[in-house]
């Protein structure tokens, strides 16, 4: 039976009124897991950090310095990929900020995307984000929602042959849009795709995934607590003593069997918290659940 008054924050505090709070190395401490990007072999460490809603504040000192802490967080720990878009207000700027005040850009992979229709408004746009980042060159430029994606891709590979940006890619957040997603990684071969998929989500399994993977595409993964619903779900329940031989906490637990499918090269949950920052980061070390332990974890949350 679903919980849905139960938050992520519940849950981390109730872990450790039990002595269970997540610890960041699982094992011997190597580094975090690194997937290679199809293409180039480059290597991107598989936890990242999404901004869409927590990184729309106004740049104030305090706003900034908070926001400073989780990037702070997520490279000390091992990790690069920071997403935003043009879609999410202030976020760009705020990473900008963080960056002036002096988080490492070099150890950043700042992935955005372009929002817009038109080829000049999507040039302004991407200009804009460019600046709003203080970033000469941007990692990755993705086609936010497939909007205008023939128009965008080509502008952006344009600006590939001049090293203002170093990747592409397609992205979207429903399952619904799968089918259209398919069609335009057939179409135009993006090097990367960001698409929804979680313990309940898992739609993208049937043929985004494989597709991805057929075709030397790395998959960046939104959604992977599916907006907070798999908290809500697993509730106050204590991790199982099974789920403890790779993970600490259901946070771990649910960003761990994302990345232990094949074709996920990294994964971006969203955060404003440096307790949940630490906690993600921790999902990127030690031991991943096989197939077998896969299909007990969506066994397990299916008959919450």
């Amino acid at each position: 039976m679903t919980n849905t008054n139960v938050t992520r924050r519940q849950v981390v505090k109730a872990a450790g009124a039990l002595g269970l709070m997540p610890s960041i190395a699982m094992g011997k401490d190597d580094g975090m897991l690194q997937r290679s990007i199809p293409g180039t072999g480059e290597a991107l460490p598989v936890v990242g950090l999404g901004t869409y809603g927590v990184f729309d504040v106004q740049s104030t000192p305090g706003a900034i310095a908070a926001r400073r802490e989780i990037v702070d967080a997520l490279t000390n720990h091992g990790g690069s990929v920071i997403d935003t878009s043009p879609m999410y207000n202030r976020s760009e700027a705020v990473i900008g900020d963080i960056i002036d005040a002096g988080a490492r850009r070099r150890s950043l992979f700042l992935a955005t995307k372009v929002w817009t229709t038109g080829r000049e408004a999507g040039i302004a746009q991407m200009r804009e984000s460019a600046r709003l980042m203080n970033a000469k060159t941007i990692d990755l430029m993705q086609v936010h929602n497939l909007r205008d994606t023939a128009v965008h891709m080509q502008t952006i590979r344009q600006w590939q042959e001049e090293d203002r940006i170093r990747y592409n890619g397609l992205t979207h957040y429903r399952a619904g849009a799968h089918d259209a997603l398919e069609a335009e990684m057939k179409r135009f071969k993006p090097q990367f795709i960001q698409i929804n998929y979680s313990v309940g989500e898992l739609e993208a399994e049937n043929r985004i995934l494989p597709l991805a993977r057929d075709a030397g595409i790395a998959v960046l993964i939104n959604r992977p607590f599916k907006s907070g619903d798999l908290f809500r779900r697993v509730g106050r329940s204590p991790l199982p003593d099974w789920a403890r031989e790779f993970a600490s906490s259901w946070g771990q637990v649910f960003l761990k069997f994302i990345v232990s499918h094949p074709a996920v090269t990294a994964v971006i949950p969203a955060t404003s918290k440096i307790t949940h920052m630490l906690d993600n980061v921790g999902a990127g070390y030690g031991p991943l659940p096989d197939n077998a332990m896969r299909e007990r974890i969506v066994r397990y949350v299916e008959d919450l």
